[in-house]
């Protein structure tokens, strides 16, 4: 699958862009990020929400091969 990160998930990820090999629920996913990326990647990942082919699913959803994840953070702005 394909992973997107934006704003400070990519900064925290030190990438924009990654890939994952599936089906995979959402929760292993989150713990599988956050063995590759580390600690600092873990809290703002605790802020952002994902996205699955502009979808969101619980934890215990399953996330398709083929999928595109977005990784969000909260966005502020007026």
């Amino acid at each position: 699958m394909r992973i997107r990160y934006f704003a400070g998930a990519a900064d925290a990820a030190g990438r924009e862009e990654g890939s994952l090999a599936g089906p995979i629920t959402l929760g292993a996913l989150r713990t599988a990020l956050t063995a590759e990326h580390g600690a600092e990647f873990a809290r703002v990942l605790g802020r952002c929400s994902l996205l699955v082919d502009g979808s969101r699913l619980t934890d215990d959803d399953t996330v398709p091969d083929a999928a595109t994840v977005d990784v969000l953070p909260p966005f502020a702005g007026g």
